[in-house]
C-alpha cells in the first residue's frame, strides 16, 4: 500500500539545478533567481486525490489530481507551457508523466524515514533531485511554524 504523504517538508538540499535549468533554456537572470530559492512542499494526500504546492519566496505552485486521472496541467508559472499529466503509483515511489511539447518530462516523489525525495524526470541525461524534511519538531520553514502534529498518518 501506498504512503500516505501528508504533510509540510521543509527544504533541506537539492543537487544539479543549474544544469537542469540550463538544459530547459532558461534565461541566466530566471536561472540566478531559481538558484536562491529554497522551496519547501505541502501536500494533502486523502484517498486518490492530491493537492501538492510547492512554495516559495519568489512564487508558488499548487498542483490538484486524482492518482491515476489524466489531467491538462497549466505550468505557464513554472516554465510557460500546459500539457496533459498523470500520477500514478510505482510501488512506494508517486510517478508523474508529462506529455507535452518537451518530451520526457515528470517527476518521482518517495519517502525515506521523514525525508522527502523529488527527482525530475528530463532527458536521461539531465535531472535534480531535491531533499525536503518533514519536522520532528516545531521549526520555521519560509516563515511557516511547521509542527510534527502535521502528521503523514
Amino acid at each position: 500500500m501506498p504512503p500516505n504523504l501528508t504533510g509540510y517538508y521543509c527544504f533541506v538540499s537539492q543537487k544539479n539545478m543549474e544544469d537542469y535549468l540550463q538544459a530547459l533554456n532558461i534565461n541566466m537572470a530566471l536561472r540566478k533567481i531559481a538558484l536562491l530559492l529554497k522551496p519547501d512542499k505541502e501536500i494533502d494526500h486523502q484517498g486518490n486525490h492530491m493537492t501538492v504546492k510547492t512554495l516559495s519566496t519568489f512564487r508558488n505552485y499548487v498542483v490538484e489530481f486524482e492518482v491515476g486521472v489524466e489531467f491538462e496541467e497549466d505550468l505557464s508559472v513554472v516554465d510557460g507551457r500546459k500539457c496533459q499529466t498523470i500520477v500514478t503509483w510505482e510501488e512506494e515511489q508517486l510517478v508523474c508523466v508529462q506529455k507535452g511539447e518537451v518530451p520526457n518530462r515528470g517527476w518521482k516523489h518517495w519517502l525515506e524515514g521523514e525525508n522527502l525525495y523529488l527527482i525530475t524526470l528530463e532527458k536521461a541525461s539531465c535531472h535534480v533531485t531535491r531533499t525536503l524534511k518533514f519536522p520532528m519538531k516545531r521549526v520555521m520553514c519560509q516563515g511557516i511554524e511547521a509542527s510534527c502534529s502535521q502528521s503523514r498518518e
